[in-house]
């Protein structure tokens, strides 16, 4: 048996470049795993079998989709029982299914000792979803493409970080299509380049000048139509995050504070109002138990 906690990931800065020819769009993005986490057993079985409290048929579910597609790659008949409990909320921007294929793709390999390297699954995870390359150069990396070119860096140190998420869900593909229909695609290189300053002003554990430079290009067409989400921005501000912002294409947002302290007394305060976990930015992946 195979045990993993997933983590959920926030994008630290997002840009959404132009739309690409297979009608994905180039992005640039910087992006940081959090210790808030799903939880994964896997084990031996004659076929395919999906165990958990998510609420949709299998082949919508990512890990059944991974676990499909790495039996076919290999060619093999193997099975395994897979069991999933979700704490990562889903329709939030945070990366949880993508997490959850990952860490399938990888269990699987070792399971049934298919001796596959990082990159092979890395790229058999692109054809399941966007973000999954990341957690192959996870817990920090920039990311570019559509989000599988991945250049991988290694955090200084961990800090602390505060989640909300409203009751709404944020559908990924509607809000590619409103950043479309609102003409605020990013084409400019110096906002590019921003990523870069950024990380160099996180490892010096400088977010005064972050908050300055952060930024989400889904953010203001995603809260035109959702406007509880700078509502959530704010509160955030109030508690004294450094800097809040929406991850991915939302509808999940995210304050960092200087302390565990301050975090977690954030957490306390929005809890009764909305979905609310304070955790640490990981300084490395979890490790299989095997």
């Amino acid at each position: 048996m195979i045990q993993i906690k997933t983590p959920a990931k926030i994008n630290l800065c997002l840009y959404v470049l132009n739309k690409r020819d297979d009608g994905y769009h180039n992005i640039f993005s910087l992006m940081q795993c959090i210790g808030i986490y799903d939880e994964l057993k896997i084990e031996p079985a004659d076929f395919i079998e999906i165990i958990s409290d998510l609420d949709i048929p299998a082949e919508h579910n990512l890990v059944y989709k991974a676990a499909i597609m790495l039996k076919d790659h290999a060619g093999i008949s193997k099975g395994a029982r897979i069991t999933l409990k979700k704490s990562i909320p889903s329709g939030a921007g945070l990366g949880g299914g993508s997490s959850d294929a990952a860490a399938v793709l990888s269990g699987l390999n070792i399971l049934w000792d298919l001796g596959l390297k990082d990159n092979e699954l890395s790229m058999l995870g692109a054809k399941i979803g966007s973000d999954v390359p990341f957690f192959f150069s996870a817990p920090l990396a920039a990311a570019e493409g559509r989000g599988e070119i991945l250049t991988r860096v290694n955090p200084a140190f961990s800090y602390p970080v505060v989640v909300v998420k409203p009751a709404v869900s944020v559908p990924t593909p509607w809000a590619y299509d409103q950043l479309r229909r609102s003409g605020e695609l990013t084409n400019t290189h110096t906002k590019i380049d921003n990523i870069k300053l950024i990380y160099q002003k996180i490892r010096l554990g400088d977010f005064t000048l972050f908050s300055t430079l952060a930024s989400n290009d889904f953010e203001d067409v995603v809260m035109e139509h959702f406007p509880v989400i700078r509502e959530i921005k704010g509160k955030l501000a109030e508690q004294g995050a450094y800097v809040s912002l929406m991850s991915g294409s939302g509808s999940a947002v995210f304050g960092i504070f200087e302390n565990i302290p301050e975090a977690l007394a954030a957490e306390a305060a929005l809890s009764g109002q909305f979905w609310c976990r304070a955790a640490e930015s990981l300084a490395e992946m979890p490790r299989f138990a095997v």
